[in-house]
């Protein structure tokens, strides 16, 4: 039972307790609502807690320069390139301490630009020109990620982003796998996620032109076949199938993380029918889960994934910059309105799904319901 602040109601008498139900999926209903103006206010419609929090943290956009705005962004994923080069050299050399050196580098590199730059670029978080966005999504996505840029943005912007924590919708449920042991899931699995992630891109285009599917599958091959043909006449293998296992080495280097992150900071909370949901800012506040600052995962996953990802859901075109920016302003704002504004340990939750994976990865979960604020 969870009970919600007074100041949360749309309008007198109603209740504060909050219940749990299970519930069918529908469609999702208006986002972006206005309460109406309370007890003495006559004819003046009241600011929602979210048109309030939006006010702020546009004025701290505009007031932003470029490279705070994107500049910095750009530039650890142009780092990121420029890693590159020196990692297939490194990977030429037959001693073992400068061999791992290149292995290690060239695992980073393609950690920051598949998990932070294909997070960005679906955000269209890269550049202001939407023809320009367009452009680093097939990019990133689809010759660096392996993946299809129109299934990525259907599922992580219109559905996972649109629907946080719904059911049925943007539940997180795709990341379970109920049918695998929990150290399996938790620790093997997620080593298969450079080999699954070009297969899945296949399954999901069905039904689309031929033009689309012709594209994207030469981009994921272009994408794919560069880095197998500088390992060769670059790096200097001379076995394929050691530059397979090359390939699939630095790819599913972060994978675990990757798995765990995408899991930790959704799946457990609160979950919302699709016919019962609260308003947007109740929806992100209960729904989202920020880890704390980590020097490695923030450089290769970005803010927004990690130590802001409260602040990615309520402002979803930000940068990760920006979303660090922003992080004091949105964390008293939420803080001050008696808002959850949840945050946990990497360890923490791993200890959670550890011991309760059944109940959190297996069966379904319970849908939280916060009366007089839905």
């Amino acid at each position: 039972m969870q009970r919600a602040p007074e100041e949360w109601r749309e309008g007198a008498g109603d209740e504060t307790v909050v219940k749990r139900r299970r519930g069918d999926s529908e469609d999702m209903k208006g986002e972006w609502r206005k309460n109406a103006g309370g007890p003495g206010v006559e004819e003046v419609e009241k600011e929602t807690l979210m048109m309030e929090l939006t006010r702020m943290v546009q004025k701290m956009v505009k007031e932003s320069s470029w490279w705070e705005r994107r500049g910095i962004d750009c530039s650890i994923l142009a780092a990121a390139f420029l890693c590159l080069p020196p990692a297939f050299l490194l990977l030429s050399s037959s001693q073992i301490l400068w061999f791992s050196a290149g292995m290690l580098l060239m695992g980073v590199a393609h950690g920051v630009i598949t998990i932070k730059g294909t997070h960005l670029a679906s955000h269209g978080a890269l550049s202001e020109s939407q023809a320009w966005g367009k452009v680093w999504a097939v990019f990133f996505i689809e010759i660096c990620g392996s993946f299809s840029a129109r299934a990525g943005v259907q599922g992580h912007i219109k559905m996972h982003h649109a629907h946080t924590n719904v059911i049925g919708l943007g539940d997180s449920s795709v990341w379970k796998a109920p049918f695998l042991p929990r150290s399996v899931y938790l620790f093997l699995a997620p080593l298969a996620v450079p080999i699954i992630t070009p297969l899945v891109a296949l399954a999901h285009l069905k039904g689309h032109s031929l033009a689309h599917i012709v594209r994207t599958i030469l981009m994921v091959a272009l994408g794919l076949y560069s880095q197998y043909w500088l390992l060769i006449h670059v790096s200097g293998f001379t076995s394929p199938l050691r530059t397979l296992l090359c390939m699939l080495i630095c790819r599913a280097m972060f994978s675990v993380p990757y798995i765990h992150v995408n899991i930790f900071q959704h799946i457990g909370l609160p979950m919302f029918s699709p016919t019962c949901r609260p308003k947007r800012i109740y929806q992100m506040t209960h729904g989202v889960l920020n880890l704390p600052r980590n020097p490695v995962l923030d450089w290769i996953f970005g803010h927004s994934l990690i130590n802001c990802h409260v602040e990615h859901h309520l402002f979803p075109f930000l940068s990760d910059n920006m979303c660090l920016k922003v992080k004091p302003v949105v964390s008293k704002y939420l803080t001050e309105k008696q808002l959850p504004y949840q945050e946990d340990s990497y360890l923490s939750r791993l200890k959670l799904f550890f011991h309760k994976y059944q109940e959190l990865m297996v069966f379904a979960p319970p849908i939280t319901e916060l009366v007089g604020v839905q």
